[in-house]
């Protein structure tokens, strides 16, 4: 019998936590940890570094297809362009395919994984273990997302990064493939008030409710 393994799903927007609480769950579980979202960036840092077009699927496939774990370490993958990137060439069926092979594999090695993303629990892992969907308001998710831009001393223009983290809003809800949405299955816990210790409370709790 093969051995069994946990798959923690863990979808939501941008900047509204879900990374910083799949890692601490992933230590805390003792699970390996994967932000898909760094697949696709990882992807698109490759393209831009070749000045080419991240919504051409040809050479977005060829890139995930070459993708190697240096390139998950490559430096700038938090870079705002590469960010707006990646949501561009997200929804390319190719790419997406090559991607998820990437995730299954990653996920059957025992104990299994916690995993971040767009679609981890509606699209990838359909049957994952548990299923989040961390979510905050627009407005708070602008302002940590300015306070990182400043922590790593970039320019943090609040206007411009609204304006940016709505529009990506806008594509990942709206895409025809795998669109940004909670898997009706999935625990929604709003980290608006939610320090990262509350949050990480709180996804323990459902966790252990539903072991």
């Amino acid at each position: 019998m093969a051995p069994r393994v946990t798959v923690i799903a863990i979808d939501g927007p941008a900047a509204a936590g879900k990374g910083t609480l799949a890692r601490r769950l992933a230590d805390h579980l003792g699970l390996r940890y994967l932000d898909s979202g760094r697949l696709y960036r990882a992807v698109a840092a490759k393209l831009l570094r070749d000045g080419a077009d991240p919504g051409d699927a040809g050479k977005a496939v060829a890139v995930a297809r070459a993708l190697t774990g240096d390139d998950l370490e490559a430096p700038g993958l938090r870079e705002e362009a590469v960010g707006q990137a990646a949501s561009v060439l997200a929804p390319i069926a190719e790419v997406r395919s090559v991607l998820l092979d990437y995730q299954h594999a990653f996920a059957a090695e025992p104990p299994g994984a916690v995993i971040d993303g767009r679609d981890i629990g509606s699209v990838v892992f359909p049957d994952a273990t548990h299923k989040l969907f961390v979510t905050a308001s627009l407005e708070v998710r602008v302002a940590r997302r300015c306070a990182e831009l400043a922590a790593r001393g970039e320019p943090a223009d609040g206007a411009a990064v609204h304006a940016e983290m709505a529009a990506r809003d806008a594509r990942d809800r709206e895409r025809g493939i795998a669109p940004l949405f909670a898997a009706v299955d999935a625990h929604e816990i709003d980290t608006s008030r939610l320090d990262a210790e509350a949050a990480f409370n709180a996804a323990l709790a459902v966790i252990n409710a539903h072991k």
